[in-house]
Order: structure tokens, then C-alpha cells, then sequence
């Protein structure tokens, strides 16, 4: 299902039909390890890639298969591979685009998850990532060298809300005949659809606002279908024969798929990184009302940076959606609905006014997650970036008198009041 249909109609409908044993409208979960072949000849078949189906859940499974096509029709994308989270989504995207020795260059404003990944875990696969201001697109295209086999960004960058330079960073990848890796975690479809501006592939926390209740991990990879792993040489895993299915190619094969095909039949099959369907059933209903749930955060974040930034108790708001953000002028261009409900802001009294600010809510959870219905805290410095050193949580916005929040759609004025009681505290 594609257009003309709108959004909301894709969100419910998207990759879902009854189903044809019972009439069941609800996309069911198919709660199952394997798949009976119908007989030697079709078992073959599925094995060699010669017919798409199923066979064993590590690979595909109906239910996975329903998200995989709502999320790549909601992104504009050929195709989609779910996994199990958003940080094995990651590494499958890069996987089938890496080897030894090769690297990618990323932005310094990345999730603090992110940037351990790529500063420290990937490097034991013989791989290595320069990180690169993208507002600075002169150090960017110094940064690529004939070993650069990815750029690496976040559309709304977690934790200050930076909105990247999508359609700038796009046009300088595709010049330079490199695939371009946007996260779109944050902004959702909804907000952003990075495959308009340049990217080759979107990847998500499904665990965020795809789904929205807190309940499920997931991640997943959207292949726009667009790039020509071919041109260069430089993706054999994509170009050149697979030995593994007897020297087939796969973008020669599969064409625009030809990612999306790869990463089940290579990434899922080896890495194992899969999502189970009763993940992927949860996720299902929380696109459902995802385009409902982001007015509101975006609502309610608007109302409540302003507030934030009115306030003297609080040095700074990072939020892109006030006039006074340097990236304001982004959001008609990359996110028309909405700067998202994802920021930071400073608090003065510094390191310890921000405990105690975290210490004193009470509406607002603190925890490790973002995109919940619930609205979220934390404190970057102390948790998700302490690894890094007080110079790169500077420059990934988590400098230490920073907290970041997830506004969710709870009422914004109960939520101000949340915030202004816990600031008398903190900042006593």
C-alpha cells in the first residue's frame, strides 16, 4: 500500500491484511520458530532466494514482515529489516558496508549510546569512526577518505534536539558516491522523512516513538532503494558474488532491494540480532496512533520550552522549535510538523541543582528511555554520556548542567507545574 494515501491511512493500514485462515482484522502474532516447507522442491527454493516466504523466525516472520512494510511505506523507502533493537540496527546497517580497516564518518551530535558504539565497540571489528561537526560541511568532506564507506547522522539529534542539515548533508554524500545513514529515531516519519533529503538508509529505535508505551525494544533499517552499491567497488558485499548462495549478486538480483535483502538473508541469518513478533505486534499498535501522539509532544514541547526559557532559574533551551534556536530555521525544511519533543536545557546551580531537579518530580519518569507517552528525565552527564570526556559531553549537549526531557501528552500544564515545583528545590 503506497500513495495517494495519506499518512494516517498508511499508519494503520500499511502492510496489513485480514488474515486468510481466520478473517482476523488484527495483524496476529505468529508466535513460531519454523515454517513447513510445502514440499523438498519449495524448501530449496526458499534457501536459495530463488522464492521470498518463510522459514525460520531468526529470518522472517509474518508478523515482523507487516512492520517491516508499514515502517519503509511510511519512510518512502523499497524496504525494511526489523531487528532487536536500535543499536543492532546500527551495526546491521553498517554491516554490509564495512570490512577491516574502513571507516565512517559520523556526527559529534549523536545519543551518548551512539558514540560509544562508534568510538570504542566498533573498533573490534577492525572498523573505526571520525566524528565531524556537520554544520561544518568543509570538515565533513575533508573528513572522507578512500577507506570512508559511510556518513552517519541523526535527523533530531538526541539529547539537545539539533536538527541536522539534512538536504546539505544529502547532496554532499550523494557528490562523494557514499550512502548516507540517517537515524530518524526521534523525528519519526512523521516529522522527517530523511530518504526526501539524500539518505540511503533510515535506521530507528523502534523502542521509542514507533511504538510509544515504553514495553518492547526493536530497531529497524529502511533501504530508500535508491543507491548504486555497483558504481564504485567499494560494497562487495552487495556487488560482488555471495559464496554463501553459490556466487548470487545481490544488487545485480535484487536491485533496489538489494539491501533489504541482504540484511535478512546475510545480517539476520549470521548476526541473529531479530526482533520477536510479540515485539513487533506492540509496535504495530503503537504506529497506529503515532501521528496522533506527535501533535501532541510537539504541542506540548512547544508550550513547555517557552515556558522553560522564560524562566530565570534555567540558563538555556535547546528546544529547535523557539525563534531564538540557531537551528529554527530547519524545521520548515527538515521537520515542516514539528521540531519534535526532544531537548535539553540548562539549569543554573550546575551539576548538583540538575540532581536534585531529577530527584524532586513527580510526573516526570526518570529513566533511560525517550519517544514514551509518559514524560521522561534524565540527566545525560551522570548516565547516558558519562563514558565521554567533559569536552565530548560538551560537544554532544551533555554538558553537566544539562538535563534532557521527553515531553509526552500528558496535560502540558500539569507538566510545567511538575517542573516548576522540582526547580524551587533544585535551585533553592
Amino acid at each position: 500500500m503506497t500513495q495517494p494515501y495519506g499518512f494516517a491511512t498508511l499508519q494503520i493500514h500499511a502492510g496489513s491484511r485480514p488474515d486468510p485462515a481466520t478473517g482476523a482484522r488484527q495483524t496476529p502474532i505468529y508466535q513460531t520458530t519454523a515454517f513447513v516447507f510445502r514440499d523438498a522442491d519449495h524448501a530449496a527454493a526458499l534457501f536459495n532466494l530463488q522464492e521470498v516466504g518463510y522459514i525460520y523466525s531468526r529470518l522472517t516472520n509474518p508478523t515482523v514482515s507487516v512492520l517491516q512494510e508499514r515502517i519503509a511505506t511510511l519512510e518512502g523507502g523499497a524496504g525494511a529489516v526489523c531487528c532487536s533493537s536500535g543499536h543492532a540496527a546500527q551495526i546491521m546497517a553498517l554491516f554490509p558496508l564495512m570490512g577491516p580497516g574502513r571507516n565512517i564518518v559520523a556526527s559529534t551530535r549523536l545519543y551518548g549510546g551512539t558514540l560509544t558504539q562508534f568510538s570504542q565497540t566498533i573498533r573490534r571489528f577492525g572498523w573505526s569512526a571520525k566524528f565531524v561537526d556537520f554544520d561544518d560541511l568543509a570538515a565533513l568532506e575533508s573528513a572522507i577518505d578512500d577507506d570512508t564507506r559511510a556518513i552517519f547522522c541523526e535527523a533530531i539529534a538526541n539529547p539537545g534536539g539539533y536538527i541536522t542539515d539534512l538536504p546539505a548533508v544529502g547532496a554532499l554524500a550523494d557528490r562523494m558516491g557514499l550512502p548516507l545513514i540517517v537515524d530518524n529515531t526521534t523525528a519519526t516519519p512523521w516529522l522527517c522523512r530523511p530518504i526526501e533529503h539524500g539518505a540511503t538508509l533510515v535506521v530507528h529505535s523502534t523502542t521509542k516513538y514507533l511504538t510509544g508505551n515504553g514495553t518492547v525494544t526493536g530497531g529497524a533499517i529502511v533501504d530508500s532503494g535508491h543507491f548504486n552499491w555497483s558504481a564504485s567497488g567499494k560494497f562487495p558485499s552487495l556487488s560482488a558474488p555471495e559464496p554463501a548462495y553459490h556466487g548470487l549478486k545481490f544488487h545485480e538480483t535484487f536491485g533496489p532491494l538489494a539491501f533489504t535483502f541482504h540484511g535478512i538473508a546475510v545480517g539476520l541469518r549470521d548476526l541473529g540480532m531479530t526482533m520477536n513478533p510479540q515485539a513487533a505486534h506492540y509496535t504495530l499498535l503503537g504506529i497506529e496512533t503515532l501521528s496522533l501522539r506527535m501533535e501532541r509532544h510537539v504541542a506540548n514541547a512547544e508550550r513547555i520550552a517557552r515556558w522553560l526559557e522564560a524562566d530565570p532559574r534555567i540558563e538555556s533551551v535547546t528546544y529547535a522549535g523557539l525563534p531564538s534556536s540557531p537551528w529554527h530555521h530547519r524545521v520548515a525544511q527538515v521537520c515542516p510538523r514539528g521540531a519534535g519533543a526532544l531537548f535539553t536545557f540548562a539549569v543554573r546551580g550546575g551539576y548538583e541543582a540538575c540532581v536534585r531537579l531529577v530527584n524532586n518530580l513527580n510526573l516526570f519518569s526518570h529513566v533511560a528511555n525517550l519517544g514514551d507517552t509518559r514524560s521522561l528525565i534524565i540527566h545525560p552527564a551522570s548516565t547516558t554520556h558519562r563514558q565521554l570526556s567533559p569536552e565530548a559531553q560538551r560537544a554532544a549537549g551533555a554538558a553537566p548542567n544539562v538535563v534532557r526531557v521527553s515531553i509526552g501528552i500528558e496535560d502540558a500544564g500539569d507538566l510545567i507545574a511538575d517542573l516548576d515545583q522540582a526547580l524551587a528545590s533544585a535551585t533553592a
